[in-house]
């Protein structure tokens, strides 16, 4: 994900934050909800939200023996759902570590365009193609977090974190195969408003990819040239995404 569209969705996350822990302030700052909710040693909670996937592509200029150079990048990107569980274990007054396994769905759509090719012919297949990868993730993700004192009914946080992916989706025989496992480095922030009940925590966390996910051992192309081209032409490929989170714990 490039950095505008990386600031666009961290600016609009800490900007309803932002709202709404001043809202909440106002209104709620002479009553203590839950007062002994971060001293328990351990607990649990869920939490929904939205993911935004990206990809990272290294591509090499390959040339292919009819003179084509094809380029592949994700230039637009489709929010998705993501669901998880978590146990959160009080280390020491200001940090908790917390595992959140969970399910992430989401879609990449990748775009080919041949440098050498010509905008203006009929059959435009020549010049750009795209392939659409539907993704649905198993995610471990293992996080220490790092929360300030408590004002009144609001304590900020941050995290760092790992997580594992694993992708669902079945291998098919198309433009680019990735590899169906993943570990990503995180970092996160967010905010524990305390109400009556329950604590909300709003979060925003930044995943980057590890691994190459480039599967290069295609058999099912070895006789498609037209399609192995497209694996020829590409280094590396990294995930990366935006999280944004709702826990209720």
């Amino acid at each position: 994900m490039d950095l505008t569209k990386l600031r666009h969705i961290a600016l609009i996350v800490l900007t309803v934050m932002a709202c709404a822990i001043g809202a909440y302030a106002q209104d709620n700052d002479m009553i203590l909800n839950r007062p002994y909710a971060d001293s328990k040693p351990l607990h649990f909670g869920f939490s929904v939200g939205m993911n935004f996937q990206n990809l990272a592509i290294t591509n090499n200029g390959f040339v292919t023996e009819d003179g084509e150079e094809w380029y592949a990048d994700v230039n637009a990107h489709s929010p998705g759902f993501s669901v998880n569980v978590l146990a959160d274990y009080r280390i020491a007054e200001h940090f908790n570590l917390r595992l959140s396994p969970g399910l992430y769905f989401g879609n990449k759509v990748v775009r080919f365009l041949n440098h050498r090719g010509d905008p203006e012919m009929p059959d435009q297949t020549h010049y750009k193609q795209s392939q659409n990868i539907k993704s649905t993730y198993i995610v471990v993700p293992v996080d220490l977090k790092m929360s300030a004192k408590r004002y009144h009914n609001m304590r900020p946080y941050f995290t760092v974190g790992a997580m594992y992916t694993g992708d669902l989706a079945k291998d098919r025989s198309e433009h680019l195969q990735l590899k169906n496992s993943d570990v990503m480095m995180t970092v996160g922030m967010g905010c524990d408003f305390y109400m009556s009940f329950f604590k909300l925590c709003p979060e925003i966390k930044f995943c980057f990819g590890l691994k190459n996910l480039l599967e290069r051992n295609r058999p099912d192309l070895e006789n498609n040239p037209e399609m192995m081209r497209f694996t020829q032409g590409v280094n590396k490929i990294k995930s990366n995404m935006v999280v944004v989170t709702f826990y209720f714990e």
